[in-house]
């Protein structure tokens, strides 16, 4: 594990270029051991990457480290361990490791994403409040960016029902952003979680919130979206929602107030409407105090062929041809495909050769 947070923690060396990596050794003892020139020989690395890891190589005190992590009371959960959230591993560019405080979702455990804009209304933080305060009433957990706004509302919410809450960082596990919502991120490790897939002392950086995103939605069952614009980081968490095969849900509002924009198109566009946190929770099949997951999030999971064609589909109808032009793919393979995915509940033809998620 110390190899493992060493090349993890790497300054410059992000998740696509480990992957790379990893076409080149087994593990990150391997490569740490690796002579330089080997590591020149590395064809898919820039000169600047391949200089990174040698300057990283001349660490000696990697025990000492990693010690450093734990007396921290921080996990490291590597994408093989058993405790990293079975949902999250079956996304595409999964993390390929999580820093943890409190503790990681159980894999039975139905999450909700509840995500909104930060410069929100009173309306939409009253609405957050008492959705998340209902689901986590009825056993569902609650998971959120902890951000200002729609998101700390949510947590809020969750706790104030002695819920479960978990909270997905853009930085550091250690860096409290806000810093105004340091009692919040003390409340949450009580029962639930706060983790990132950025190391210790990573500060809160614009670039890292959109990939954060995909771990709020990729960890999740469904994706609540309380306020947004048109263009905003809450959008981008229901597109990788939908592209992960999640529920999406909006919260209507005014056509003239441009916080509801973002949420009128979703709905617009196929998203759920929720008209109140009890017709929510009817929606969802769930009862007082229990937790029971809907048949849509009993499917069984997609293949790799399957997912190719699910993800080039979204909630506005796609042609056999858009489709087949979209995956590369031969009209067989599609239209076999089409069947098994709606067979499955995934997709519905909404009429002849047209095809939406279902």
């Amino acid at each position: 594990m110390k190899y493992e947070y060493w090349l993890n923690s790497m300054p410059g060396i992000h998740l696509e270029t480990r992957n790379k990596i990893r076409h080149y050794v087994r593990n990150a003892k391997e490569l740490y051991e690796l002579p330089d020139k080997m590591i020149d020989a590395m064809t898919r690395l820039t000169e600047a990457e391949k200089e990174k890891i040698k300057q990283g190589k001349k660490c000696k005190n990697l025990a000492e480290e990693y010690e450093k992590l734990e007396k921290m009371g921080i996990s490291f959960v590597t994408i093989g361990d058993s405790r990293y959230p079975k949902k999250l591993k079956e996304i595409i560019n999964a993390p390929d490791a999580l820093y943890v405080k409190g503790k990681l979702p159980e894999e039975n455990e139905f999450l909700a994403a509840i995500v909104g804009a930060r410069c929100c209304s009173e309306y939409g933080k009253a609405e957050a409040l008492k959705i998340a305060g209902h689901l986590s009433d009825c056993g569902v957990k609650i998971v959120s960016g902890m951000a200002r706004g729609i998101d700390g509302s949510a947590h809020y919410g969750a706790l104030k029902e002695n819920g479960t809450s978990y909270a997905v960082l853009g930085c550091g596990v250690d860096v409290c952003y806000p810093s105004e919502h340091q009692n919040l991120y003390d409340e949450i490790l009580i029962e639930g979680g706060i983790f990132s897939e950025y190391p210790p002392g990573r500060p809160p950086i614009a670039a890292q919130f959109p990939q954060r995103n995909r771990i709020i939605s990729g960890i999740s069952d469904i994706v609540i979206v309380i306020e947004a614009r048109e263009r905003s980081g809450s959008l981008i968490t229901a597109d990788f929602a939908l592209e992960q095969g999640k529920d999406v849900y909006a919260l209507p509002g005014r056509i003239s107030d441009s916080l509801s924009r973002g949420c009128n198109r979703l709905i617009k566009d196929g998203a759920g409407m929720i008209l109140s946190a009890e017709d929510l929770q009817k929606d969802l099949c769930l009862s007082r105090k229990i937790c029971g997951a809907n048949e849509k999030n009993k499917r069984k999971p997609l293949e790799k062929q399957q997912m190719v064609v699910y993800s080039c589909l979204d909630l506005h109808a796609r042609s056999m041809d858009e489709i087949i032009l979209k995956t590369g793919l031969e009209l067989f393979e599609v239209s076999s495909i089409l069947l098994e995915l709606i067979q499955k509940g995934y997709v519905r033809e909404i009429f002849k050769n047209h095809y939406i998620r279902s």
